[in-house]
């Protein structure tokens, strides 16, 4: 089943093509910036009933060299017939189209990163025939972007560098850092940043961290994210409001309780006794004292263990 994460790990660079040009740096090339680009359907289902679909598909041209493809897919763990896959992929573009091919894998931990980027050769050892080496993004070479200036430079390599460090420890710096520079940017940037964010994150820890950044610094805006969190909080408060009703009643039980006791029992209770119950508001205390009300031969020491 696809995932949020696997989502948004593709389909960011479908929002900004032009971000694959500006990842490059990290990954050791230099890919020009597109002048042009166009999404490219994904399905590479041959004739026959195999089908084969590749995450995103982009044909990105350049003002130096010309077109090329780039293939994006978004990696969550280790999988021993992806190689074959993406050899495939690879290989079919560039007989479909008869243009450069290029593959991306964006993975969110050290390992799927490293097994991702290591050579395969489809033939024997003397004969490799075909060698798929992709390109990775991941946490070991995307920025750690933890300045909101430098996020505002780059919101969409802000919002790729979140998903990647996903796991990370630097990832909620980065998502301050976002969610900052998100402020100054208009509702059509920042809404479909905040949720590939959301998405990257899926359930990792720091998935309740940006909820709550969207729900105060990005507060200026509707997004189904930001509803949520504060559908979420409206709904805290009237549990909290809910639960301090109920303590006040269990209080108030309990002090009628006590008093009624001391009273069949015919011990004088004094007005400084009867505040004293009347105006406790902690259940457990009136517990202890409801308890001592049962043996105690003055009404005063019901209170003796407070």
């Amino acid at each position: 089943m696809v995932s949020p994460p696997h989502e948004a790990m593709h389909r960011i660079f479908q929002h900004d093509p032009g971000l694959f040009s500006r990842v490059s740096r990290f990954l050791g090339v230099d890919i020009p910036a597109p002048v042009k680009a166009t999404a490219l359907p994904t399905d590479l289902t041959e004739a026959n009933p195999v089908e084969r679909r590749v995450d995103t598909l982009l044909r990105l041209e350049t003002a130096d060299q010309g077109p090329y493809l780039l293939a994006v897919e978004a990696q969550g763990k280790k999988h021993p017939d992806k190689p074959a896959s993406w050899a495939y992929y690879t290989a079919y573009l560039w007989t479909k189209y008869r243009l450069p091919t290029a593959l991306l894998v964006v993975c969110q931990d050290h390992a799927t990163a490293r097994w991702a980027q290591q050579p395969v050769s489809c033939g024997p050892p003397q004969l490799p025939t075909l060698t798929v080496q992709p390109l990775v993004a991941g946490p070991h070479n995307m920025p750690v972007i933890t300045d909101p200036d430098e996020a505002r430079a780059d919101l969409v390599l802000a919002s790729l560098a979140a998903i990647t460090h996903a796991a990370e420890p630097d990832v909620d710096a980065i998502l301050k850092a976002l969610s900052t520079a998100l402020r100054d940017a208009p509702e059509d940037i920042a809404k479909p940043l905040v949720e590939f964010t959301a998405q990257g994150l899926a359930k990792r820890p720091a998935k309740n961290l940006w909820r709550k950044l969207v729900a105060v610094d990005l507060s200026f805006y509707k997004s189904y994210l930001a509803e949520e969190v504060r559908d979420e909080v409206r709904a805290e408060v009237r549990a909290e409001v809910r639960e301090e009703v109920r303590t006040e009643a269990r209080a108030e039980s309990r002090a009628e309780d006590i008093l009624l006791i001391l009273e069949q029992r015919g011990l004088d209770i004094s007005e400084d006794v009867r505040s004293r119950v009347t105006h406790c508001t902690d259940p457990e205390l009136l517990r202890r004292w409801l308890a001592r009300a049962v043996t105690v031969p003055k009404a005063e020491e019901v209170f003796e263990d407070a």
